[in-house]
């Protein structure tokens, strides 16, 4: 059966399916339904993936999809299906390594015809109407494909079969090979070498935080003792803060830099970026006491619960780049503006510490940045600069607000609830605990039939969820349990973990799969092993693995957890900076750690463990009887007075009864290594 003749994305949940709901272009969501009728129409698919907050997406609706003369086109020679990536990564994940296999870069929008068995031939990403910028016209590249189907398409289809074979094989590998041999010193090495010495981050333009990156460094100074590495994590937080990707006066990291020097950002904000910067942040932090972090945290969070946070306490996916139709204009300042909010000696005191910069084919407002200034001054100053920028925030305020995605992706979410609680415990912030439970409940609330699903925006879910969503939800039910001490967030990832073996876990019982096996309409069944901007499905899933064995004391769990990282570890040899993710998930694996606490006032210890978060330690109250994470352990507790037991592995430390040993045992990486 044929679907309308018309546009069908208004009945959609997604704000960036809805943002094309108004095209003259005759839109289909991805569905089984409209992957039939390519089929019933031997016509190819037009696929077109973005998400709400991308600016490139933006300039190709306006010039092209809101265009009579392309919409007539696509029509009559196309089936078009609009794709959002943040609903559906495992459609655009398959795509998006189509196209790279085409030899061409990335990016979003991405632009792909598909035969009508949904194979990829051809791709690329941003087109104009008509050529420009070097870049070929979109009616050309229309006829031009229409062309090739009518005369050639025997040979798109041979070509199309051979591309998804290789698409298959890099995304979904077989299992058969194991390893234990986990690179982490060496790729770290490697890292670092291509690191800017003076900035961080990778050389050149554009900068992104990379935090899978930072991750591997950060933890092979836990491991290795590594400190070069330790800098070079420390060296790209302070200029990523200092910079103008960092929004100083609202809080919130945007999503990358378009320049080398962190300064020019590309004005969306996303969810994942803020999550990860509060939890990098909490780590340097806890090794450096250096105020700088800290501040940045409180901001964030408090951007995170002003701005992002939906009815219902869920968060919000991103904030959009662009406001009337210019990137950036919510969010920048001239001289003249900030002197008619503060006043002229008051914004003379404000610049005397920040900057307003217009870099070179910047053609915006300036940009406030604070390059010059980026250490944090005493109290009493930096108090005074913040009542001087809460006033230009709420000047901001009577500004056009950029969109805001207010969709709750729950993998996303699970991110942002383990960080905000680690940093609600490093900080004694019971409120940012309390955000964080309440998230936690929002999606815990989304679940039908035990199921999570992948989206939830007012009363739509999108279900299945995908594997990354369960192992999220895992880690986030961790996090809390370190916060709250409260049992039911372990025995909710215990549940999670039996709905991820019912429905995602593979024949060998050693390796998940990204999608349920009750997804209809994916094209193949993807491992999720990639990183994006965020560590891969299986990396969160080996994490997640791990740390519930340790926190619940199930040998047998953290031998499958074994089993599961020394897969993927074998999987990733091949792709290894695509895989960073699995490669510190795998270290993890092979030494966790567990820091077992009878502290029965809550007064010496526990506030110890809270303030030195370490990405490889889950922390265990004991009470009164045995746990299984003790004879898990093997370590006989000595309830008649307070202390600390440290075990990495098998091994554990002698018992602590000091605070000032534990904080130093804590904040020494060595200590680690010494005991392997």
């Amino acid at each position: 059966m044929l679907l309308p003749e018309k546009n069908l994305l208004g009945e959609q949940a997604s704000p960036y399916l809805l943002q094309h709901r108004d095209n003259p272009v005759h839109w289909r969501p991805w569905s089984r339904e409209a992957l039939d009728e390519a089929r019933e129409l031997n016509r190819p698919i037009l696929l077109s993936v973005g998400y709400a907050a991308c600016h490139w997406c933006h300039v190709m609706a306006h010039e092209c999809f809101e265009d009579n003369e392309v919409a007539e086109l696509m029509n009559s020679l196309f089936v078009n299906i609009k794709v959002d990536r943040e609903e559906r990564p495992d459609i655009d994940q398959i795509y998006m390594t189509a196209l790279s296999a085409m030899g061409e870069q990335g990016g979003w929008p991405l632009t792909m015809f598909l035969t009508p068995e949904a194979k990829p031939f051809w791709g690329g990403t941003y087109f104009p109407k008509r050529s420009r910028y070097g870049r070929p016209g979109f009616i050309d590249v229309l006829k031009a494909v229409h062309s090739a189907w009518q005369t050639k398409e025997d040979e798109l289809l041979r070509s199309a079969d051979t591309l998804s074979i290789h698409v298959r094989t890099h995304l979904a590998p077989m299992q058969g090979t194991t390893s234990n041999e986990v690179p982490l010193r060496a790729l770290a090495e490697k890292i670092r070498a291509v690191f800017d010495p003076q900035l961080g981050g990778l050389r050149g333009a554009p900068k992104f935080p990379n935090a899978p990156f930072l991750d591997l460094l950060w933890l092979n100074w836990l491991e290795n003792g590594a400190e070069s590495d330790r800098d070079t994590v420390l060296l790209t937080l302070r200029s990523m803060l200092a910079g103008g990707i960092y929004d100083h006066v609202g809080g919130g990291l945007a999503r990358y830099s378009v320049d080398a020097q962190w300064l020019v950002p590309h004005f969306e904000k996303m969810l994942y970026d803020n999550a990860q910067l509060i939890r990098l942040c909490s780590y340097a932090y806890g090794g450096t006491h250096d105020r700088l972090f800290r501040v940045r945290i409180e901001d964030t969070v408090k951007w995170l619960l002003r701005e992002m946070t939906v009815e219902g306490g869920g968060f919000a996916s991103s904030l959009d780049a662009d406001s009337e139709g210019e990137e950036g204009k919510f969010y920048l300042w001239t001289r003249a503006e900030i002197e008619d909010v503060l006043g002229v000696g008051d914004a003379r005191e404000l610049l005397a510490i920040y900057d307003l910069a217009n870099p070179e084919e910047w053609e915006g407002n300036p940009i406030l940045h604070r390059r010059r200034h980026p250490e944090v001054l005493d109290d009493s100053s930096e108090q005074r600069l913040r009542t001087l920028l809460d006033r230009l925030m709420a000047a901001r305020e009577a500004r056009t607000r950029p969109g805001r995605d207010d969709k709750v992706l729950v993998d996303w979410n699970g991110l942002a609830i383990a960080a905000i609680a680690v940093a609600g415990r490093q900080f004694a912030r019971p409120e940012w605990i309390e955000a964080a439970a309440r998230a936690f409940r929002f999606v815990l609330e989304s679940m039908e039939e035990g199921r999570l699903p992948h989206s939830i925006r007012g009363e739509k879910r999108l279900f299945p969820a995908l594997s990354s969503d369960y192992a999220a939800m895992i880690s986030a039910a961790i996090a809390l349990y370190g916060a709250t001490h409260d049992d039911s967030y372990v025995d909710q990832a215990r549940q999670w973990l039996d709905k991820l073996d019912a429905w995602y876990l593979d024949d060998a019982g050693s390796g998940y799969f990204l999608t349920a096996s009750d997804s209809a309409d994916t094209p193949m069944r993807i491992r999720g092993d990639m990183d994006d901007p965020i560590p891969s499905a299986t990396a969160q899933i080996v994490t997640a693995l791990v740390h519930l064995a340790a926190v619940s004391g199930s040998h047998e769990l953290y031998q499958h957890g074994v089993r599961v990282s020394e897969a993927a570890l074998a999987r990733a040899q091949n792709q290894a900076y695509g895989q960073l993710g699995i490669i510190c998930a795998a270290a993890l694996a092979q030494r966790p750690m567990k820091l077992l606490i009878n502290d029965p006032a809550g007064e010496t210890f526990i506030p110890v463990a809270n303030q030195i978060p370490d990405p490889r330690r889950v922390d265990i109250i004991v009470g009164l009887q045995e746990n299984a994470a003790e004879r898990d352990a093997g370590v006989k507790i000595d309830r008649s007075t307070a202390g600390a037991w440290l075990c990495t592995g098998q091994i554990c430390l002698p018992p602590i009864h000091n605070a000032d040993s534990l904080a130093a045992t804590l904040r020494t990486p060595h200590q680690s290594t010494n005991s392997r």
